[in-house]
C-alpha cells in the first residue's frame, strides 16, 4: 500500500500544516484526503492526487493544508497503553537472566546484594536503638528537663514525650490520632532521648498565654 512521499521542502509543508492543526497522522496515502485553505480558513480546493508535487497547486504564503485521516483511529488510540498487550516476566526467569540489573548489582555487590555492608548497617542500627533504649529509661516520667529541637521526623525507634510549660509545641500529646499522653493542644512534643536533658530547670514564663 502506497504512503504519501515528500521532497525535504514538501515535508515542511506537511510538518507546519500538522503541527498547526495539533494533528499526529501515521495513516497511508488511501486513507487520508488532503485539503487546501486559504489563511483566513477559506476552502480551496483538494489535493487529490498521489502524483503531484504541492509546487503545483496555487500554495500561498499562510495557506494551510488540512489532513483528513478516514483509517478510523481515534485521537489518542495509540497513547492509551492499557490497551496494548504487555509482557511480564516471571521472578524466577528474571533471577536467571544474566543482562539484568540484578545480575549487575549481583556481581557488583551493590546495595542489599553486598552482605558484608548489609549485615554492618544492621548491627549500627540495632546499636543506634539499643543506646536510644538506654537514654529512654533513664528519664523518669514527669521529671523536669530541657531540649533541644532537633526537627526529626516521627518514625519507629525510642521517643519521649515532652510537655512544655508554654504553647510552644506541636500537639496535644498526640501522633497520628493515637494519644502517647495529656496536655493542653500546643504543649505537646516528641523528642529523641539523646535531645533532652533531665534536670532541675525552673519554670519560665515568657508571657505566650496572655497572647493566645
Amino acid at each position: 500500500m502506497p504512503w504519501l512521499l515528500y521532497t525535504e521542502n514538501q515535508l515542511l509543508w506537511h510538518m507546519w500544516a500538522v503541527e498547526k492543526e495539533k494533528l499526529v497522522v501515521g495513516s497511508p496515502a488511501s486513507c487520508m484526503d488532503l485539503e487546501l485553505y486559504t489563511s483566513d480558513d477559506k476552502f480551496v480546493m483538494k489535493l487529490d492526487s498521489d502524483e503531484a508535487l504541492l509546487g503545483s497547486y496555487p500554495i500561498d504564503d499562510g495557506c494551510r493544508i488540512h489532513v483528513i485521516d478516514r483509517s478510523g483511529a481515534r485521537v489518542g488510540e495509540y497513547e492509551d497503553v492499557s490497551r496494548v498487550e504487555k509482557y511480564e516476566m516471571s521472578a524466577t526467569d528474571y533471577e536467571k537472566r544474566p543482562d539484568s540489573v540484578r545480575s549487575f548489582l549481583k556481581r557488583s555487590k551493590v546495595g542489599k546484594f553486598n552482605e558484608e555492608e548489609m549485615l554492618k548497617k544492621e548491627a549500627e542500627q540495632e546499636q543506634k536503638l539499643a543506646e536510644e533504649k538506654a537514654l529512654a529509661e533513664a528519664i523518669s516520667v514527669g521529671a523536669r528537663c530541657e531540649v533541644r529541637v532537633s526537627g526529626t521526623e516521627f518514625k519507629p525507634g525510642y521517643w519521649i514525650g515532652i510537655k512544655y510549660d508554654e504553647p510552644l509545641g506541636k500537639n496535644d500529646g498526640s501522633v497520628g490520632g493515637k494519644q502517647y499522653f495529656e496536655c493542653q493542644p500546643k504543649y505537646g512534643a516528641f523528642m529523641k532521648p539523646q535531645y533532652v536533658t533531665v534536670g532541675d530547670f525552673p519554670e519560665e514564663d515568657y508571657g505566650l498565654d496572655d497572647e493566645m
